[in-house]
């Protein structure tokens, strides 16, 4: 490819793009079924399915974002592997197996199409490592000025097994809470490149496909009854959604919840709540007290889930005015309520 910058002509549907679908797309992360070319992938999701040991009946869980974070790049990953690990996360909570995804972009002219090409090496790394394939794509260029370098939308489809029914609204009182790591990395890694912020060197993205961590769970719990990344809003808003959605309340002791000492230093010097800041590599589990130590066993023998910790219970909520709420006992021994996050905190963090 002789251009180094994308050109409007690359989204003109002309020997241009197609030009950069073979030399960029195909050539990183093309398998057999975006080989073909067709306008839409044709999944026979009974034989796939049959290839992940399910058998019987399933339903599909069917998931889409859009990414637009700044800067594209960042200790840790970029919008790629961010693009991948979130559409199969979200895909995951359901507790279906992720199969196949599709990537869109939307190109600015100008854009470097050697950081395009890392992007894509970044996109094949994480649907490798998801155990998913990019099935169908799209591209589209506008002038420049009227997008920010690269957005990527992604939609993933996944198996449930039959039997399998993962909602918030089974939670009931008097069972556990767990997160699978240490909260806040990602949102701070971003805040900190973006207003070139040195608050360590060591600080990264948590961005990461958590599928193979999901089954882990519910096989050594499987009476789980939810999974949720928390994302933007971070565990204050999940813990409220799961608190609406049941009408069960929940406290979380601020002494248990694993965050690391840079983070929090960094949300202290910012003014930031950090169970507010977004993640993209963590979940928040709810499984019944009888299988909460075994559903953290699972967790910590999992690269994604060594820093899990329980981090509180479920109750009834008895006051009616007020309805379920979202408590934390501070390390003091007082409790305060935990607000979902209203506004936008970190804008474009994922």
């Amino acid at each position: 490819m002789v251009n180094e910058t994308i050109m409007m002509g690359h989204g003109s549907g002309g020997s241009m793009m197609e030009h950069l679908i073979d030399e960029v797309f195909k050539a990183e992360y093309a398998k057999d079924e975006l080989k073909t070319s067709d306008d839409a992938a044709a999944l026979d999701l009974v034989s796939i399915a049959k290839t992940r040991g399910i058998s019987g009946n399933f339903k599909v869980s069917y998931s889409t974002d859009s990414f637009v974070v700044t800067p594209q790049f960042f200790p840790g990953g970029d919008i790629g592997r961010l693009a991948v690990c979130g559409t199969v996360n979200d895909v995951s909570t359901a507790g279906a197996i992720p199969v196949a995804i599709s990537v869109a972009f939307i190109l600015e002219e100008g854009f470097p199409i050697d950081d395009l090409k890392k992007i894509c090496h970044s996109i094949k790394d994480a649907a490798d490592e998801a155990c998913v394939e990019v099935v169908t794509g799209d591209t589209k260029v506008v002038n420049k000025g009227k997008c920010d370098g690269i957005y990527i939308n992604t939609s993933g489809i996944g198996i449930i097994p039959e039997g399998v029914e993962l909602t918030a609204r089974n939670i009931e009182p008097n069972m556990s809470v767990i997160v699978s790591g240490s909260l806040g990395d990602h949102g701070i890694t971003i805040m900190s490149q973006r207003e070139n912020l040195n608050f360590t060197n060591n600080l990264k993205t948590d961005a990461a496909p958590l599928n193979h961590l999901v089954a882990d769970v519910l096989k050594a719990a499987p009476h789980t009854v939810c999974f949720r990344d928390p994302t933007r809003g971070g565990l204050a808003s999940t813990l409220n959604e799961f608190a609406q959605m049941s009408g069960v309340s929940i406290e979380i002791d601020e002494t248990k919840v694993p965050v690391k000492p840079e983070v929090a230093g960094a949300c202290e010097m910012l003014g930031f709540d950090v169970y507010q800041v977004a993640n993209e590599g963590k979940f928040v589990i709810v499984v019944p007290e009888s299988e909460a130590e075994a559903a953290l066993a699972a967790c910590k023998l999992n690269e994604y889930g060594r820093d899990a910790a329980i981090i509180g219970k479920t109750f009834e909520a008895t006051n009616s005015e007020a309805g379920a709420r979202v408590l934390v006992k501070t390390a003091l021994g007082s409790k305060r309520i935990l607000d979902m996050l209203v506004g936008d905190l970190l804008p474009r963090i994922c």
